[in-house]
């Protein structure tokens, strides 16, 4: 016969601190015929209790961390409020992962300084105390002009990086963020309105991950761009770009967008040579000889066009006719000698037309 948790009665009263007579009594009961199950304070409070994660968590870590790390830290954190202990093999098996991910991803959670590995001991780590520790400085003596001029510069800061927190990050940016902003501000040299600009830019294309952000401020900063004025200067040059990137893939039949190494060449082509569109269409153009024609095959062309001065399609064209000319010049077939009783026939055009017209009447 089997047994439910319908019998919940029978046995929710179980304490090991209840007189023997009682407790006795009960195991007696049918359904403690085999033996006693003794765990019931331990499942209400897994029942009732809840393991709390840090919201440091959640806005600087969990986002780089694929689902397989997340469960395994979080099982982790639950382990450790109960004080309980766990090899690999069994957390591999508990979490229905391979031994091998586990162990990797200890590995990768002790480089994001999330857990400690001694021995053969796991230890978390206090999140929160080490974002206090990581955004604590030491303030150091300045002059009264000095902390004047950073009070004025810190509040056009704080109210840049308050624009950007309720912005893209609906009020919750991590406080990581913060510090490296700051650090932005001072690397880049770029005004407040640039920076708001940078994050709305990096926004709008491939989203707000710090690596992408670092990249396109280096970017920004080998183009000069410091202040409004040089972010307007370039995002005109962008979209111009841009509507480049999209013509150029729609010439050569391209089902994708450009990668970022084409459209390194193309920027080169725009912003280096000083090309408009008109001019690299006539070098694509060219590819339509070529059997797999690729991005370094066109920047031969235009580097060449632009080494010999070349930036008007009469130019070019002209540069194009000559280099025809010598080409027949040099392919053209030597003469051969005939007996001076012998006058060659000459053929014309129509000569050319009448032996195709008769071809194609014997077919």
């Amino acid at each position: 016969m089997s047994r439910t948790w319908g019998n919940f009665e029978d046995y929710a009263f179980l304490r090991w601190d209840m007189p023997y007579d009682i407790m006795s009594s009960a195991i007696n009961r049918p359904i403690f015929s085999r033996r006693p199950v003794m765990y019931f304070d331990s499942f209400k409070s897994v029942l009732f209790s809840d393991t709390p994660v840090p919201d440091i968590f959640m806005t600087e870590y969990l986002p780089t961390m694929d689902s397989d790390l997340v469960k395994i830290y979080v099982y982790c954190v639950f382990l450790s409020k109960y004080n309980k202990r766990a090899s690999v093999e069994e957390l591999a098996k508990k979490l229905d992962i391979d031994l091998a991910r586990i162990k990797d991803g200890i590995l990768h959670m002790e480089n994001l300084g999330i857990i400690k590995v001694k021995d053969s001991n796991i230890s978390l780590v206090d999140l929160k105390e080490k974002e206090i520790n990581r955004i604590y400085r030491v303030k150091t003596t300045s002059t009264p002009e000095e902390a004047a001029g950073a009070s004025d510069r810190n509040k056009k800061r704080q109210k840049t990086i308050n624009a950007i927190n309720k912005t893209f990050f609906q009020g919750l940016m991590p406080p990581s963020w913060y510090t490296d902003i700051d650090a932005w501000f001072d690397k880049y040299r770029f005004d407040e309105d640039v920076m708001f600009t940078l994050f709305q830019h990096c926004f709008d294309h491939k989203g707000l991950s710090k690596n992408y952000i670092i990249k396109v401020a280096d970017s920004w900063q080998s183009k000069q761009i410091q202040n409004a004025f040089d972010v307007d200067r370039y995002i005109m040059e962008y979209q111009k770009l841009k509507g480049i990137y999209v013509s150029i893939a729609r010439k050569l039949n391209l089902s994708r967008f450009l990668t970022e190494y084409e459209e390194e060449y193309v920027e080169k082509w725009v912003l280096k040579y000083g090309f408009e569109f008109d001019i690299i269409e006539m070098a694509l153009k060219k590819t339509t000889a070529k059997t797999n024609p690729n991005f370094n095959y066109l920047d031969t062309i235009l580097k060449n066009w632009h080494e010999n001065k070349l930036t008007t399609r009469e130019a070019i064209e002209d540069l194009e006719k000559q280099k025809r000319t010598e080409a027949r010049k040099k392919t053209s077939p030597v003469p051969i000698p005939q007996k001076a009783n012998f006058e060659q026939r000459q053929y014309n055009d129509e000569f050319y037309e009448s032996l195709y017209i008769n071809q194609a009447g014997e077919k």
